[in-house]
């Protein structure tokens, strides 16, 4: 992990997995075509490794795609709701800084909503050894999508407590034999406003927050939305930004 803090926060999600697993958004089809297009390969039939798997949203979209894949995941409460949704899929307990794989074992390997606990000095250089040859690195983010009105005043509503992760780290490559290509889709889903305060408070600022002030700032949160949506349900906006990183010596 970049860091003993980011560590303790990525651990941090164990408490709320269950909660993590029912609320969580996932990742719109659009985002897998992309990711097959950059990479010059389908998904189907792919060794797929999805490092920080969590409780599996993207393990199962990758499966669903045809790919086998193997998750990686160093929460224990993580890993168990993994385990509980997708027996068929193989488990290993870890981290991207110390893949325990052979090298030349994958044709891509998956970041989901999981890169930024890793150290990039680490964690390329283990992709890259893992990587099969013309094999390739995908990292993706969903980011609030802060062009709708009611993303950004909420933002700015949670700004002094929250930290939001970039939705692409080509800068973080640049000192690696490699090539990188990035993309952004736009998509939303239609949930509950509790719904999307559940959701909020999975994020790891929200769950190493003080308990007191976590739930007076998710209830004045609450509020807010209830009198934009006095119906009860919005659409959640999101920017998913891919990073897809190729070895330089290989050819698209």
């Amino acid at each position: 992990m970049a860091s003993h803090v980011n560590q303790a926060r990525a651990l941090s999600f164990d408490t709320v997995a269950t909660q993590y697993a029912a609320t969580r958004p996932g990742y719109p089809p659009a985002l897998f075509d992309a990711v097959e297009e950059l990479a010059g390969r389908a998904l189907a039939d792919a060794d797929v490794l999805d490092c920080g798997a969590g409780t599996g949203i993207a393990t199962r979209l990758l499966s669903e795609r045809g790919a086998r894949v193997v998750a990686l995941e160093p929460g224990a409460g993580m890993a168990a709701e993994l385990r509980q949704a997708e027996l068929e899929v193989p488990l290993v307990r870890g981290e991207g800084n110390r893949l325990p794989f052979a090298a030349s074992r994958f044709d891509v390997i998956t970041y989901a909503q999981a890169w930024h606990w890793t150290d990039p000095a680490r964690s390329v250089p283990e992709a890259l050894r893992v990587l099969r040859p013309h094999g390739v690195l995908a990292l993706w983010w969903n980011q609030a999508d802060v062009s709708v009105p009611w993303i950004a005043a909420e933002e700015d509503r949670l700004a002094p407590f929250t930290r939001g992760f970039p939705t692409t780290v080509a800068e973080l490559f640049a000192s690696f034999p490699v090539r990188v290509a990035t993309r952004e889709i736009t998509w939303s889903r239609r949930i509950t406003v509790e719904e999307h305060v559940r959701n909020l408070a999975t994020h790891s600022h929200f769950v190493v927050m003080d308990p007191v002030e976590r739930t007076e700032l998710l209830d004045a949160n609450r509020t807010a939305l209830a009198r934009l949506f006095p119906d009860g349900e919005l659409d959640e906006p999101y920017r998913c930004g891919l990073t897809v990183v190729r070895p330089a010596t290989t050819h698209a």
